[in-house]
């Protein structure tokens, strides 16, 4: 099964492939040098909104980590209930209000799906992981992984298991960009990704509850001495976690223009990928984690046909995520920037 960015990165290449093939008569290589340019420069702009994406749910991975040392595997699901959630206020608004504008629209849906993703993750940190807390390490894992199963059956009985058409809500006319092309809604992405990460590392540097957490994932038992909450810091988190992922599925559903069960799944284990990438608990290593792999990734997609002699096309860019996450385990295990890891002591 071809995934949605897999399926959208492989059209695109195909695209920008047969304009290098029709490119300028034979022997003057100045056009085939131009239209190679234009390749490069599309898969840069599909890397960075790939790599946004896979930022944002990075962040919520990295946070966990860094405050309880829980790798939440749960999390993609949060970002498909999350799409989901906003899939079916969208159709259902659409239905009753049909002249509503697109942008208010998806206004709407982001602040009601984060609202309810930000609840069910809120339910899973308490139900799931905080009774497992003092647990061995293997517990909690194997609860977030039987939490994501359930999420993913629980999806499937509600909304049904057929991929559905995510409304087009921006105008699809594209831009064009030294060649390459951007339309409204990767545009969008990426200035959401941009104002999303500013308001964090503000809510982080600048806040007394990003001060609380930074002293929970120093030391939560000195936080608690000197009058941090650590369950109320936990909790926050989550929400926090909540409402990137919600962001980050909302953005996915819009650019692949599809929603399924299971589409967290994926975009979950790579941006997983990249916290390691980047130095799991660390913020700012995690968006350096996932916008390097999603540029890694479109580029690699483009030109794997040329390395490979044409052995392998544009649709295997899934198996650069996990070279790197290989390369990255056995040559730096605490990634680019560095693991920060709450002290227990």
């Amino acid at each position: 099964m071809v995934t949605g960015p897999t399926k959208a990165l492989h059209a695109q290449n195909d695209r920008t492939h047969e304009k290098t093939k029709g490119a300028g008569p034979a022997g003057t290589g100045k056009e085939t040098e131009k239209t190679s340019m234009e390749i490069l420069l599309q898969q840069i702009i599909n890397g960075l909104v790939l790599g946004s994406m896979y930022a944002l749910i990075a962040l919520g991975y990295t946070m966990v980590y860094g405050i309880i040392n829980l790798i939440n595997f749960a999390h993609g699901e949060v970002l498909m209930v999350g799409a989901l959630t906003s899939w079916a206020l969208i159709t259902t608004v659409q239905e009753s209000m049909p002249g509503i504008p697109g942008w208010l629209l998806l206004l709407i849906a982001l602040v009601v799906s984060s609202f309810v993703a930000s609840v069910l993750n809120f339910i899973i940190e308490k139900v799931a992981y905080r009774p497992l807390r003092n647990s061995p390490k293997l517990a909690p894992l194997i609860t977030a992984i039987g939490m994501s199963l359930l999420l993913q059956t629980l999806a499937m009985i509600i909304f049904k298991p057929n991929y559905k058409p995510y409304p087009t809500l921006l105008p699809a006319k594209p831009f064009e960009i030294g060649g390459a092309v951007i339309t409204s809604t990767q545009i969008m992405i990426l200035g959401l990704t941009a104002v999303s990460l500013a308001v964090l590392m503000y809510l982080v540097n600048y806040t007394r509850l990003g001060r609380a957490m930074r002293a929970t994932a120093e030391n939560p038992r000195v936080a608690a001495l000197m009058g941090v909450k650590p369950d109320t810091v936990i909790s926050a988190t989550f929400i926090i976690g909540a409402v990137l992922a919600t962001i980050a599925g909302i953005m996915y559903a819009s650019n692949y223009g599809t929603v399924q069960h299971t589409m967290g799944f994926l975009p979950g284990l790579k941006a997983f990928t990249a916290a390691v990438f980047g130095g799991i608990g660390n913020l700012a290593g995690a968006v350096v984690g996932g916008i390097l792999l999603g540029l890694i990734e479109a580029i690699g997609s483009g030109y794997i046909g040329v390395i490979t002699g044409g052995v392998l096309g544009s649709h295997y860019a899934d198996i650069f995520a996990f070279i790197v996450l290989i390369g990255v385990l056995t040559l730096r295990p605490s990634g680019l920037l560095g693991e920060r890891v709450a002290d227990r002591a």
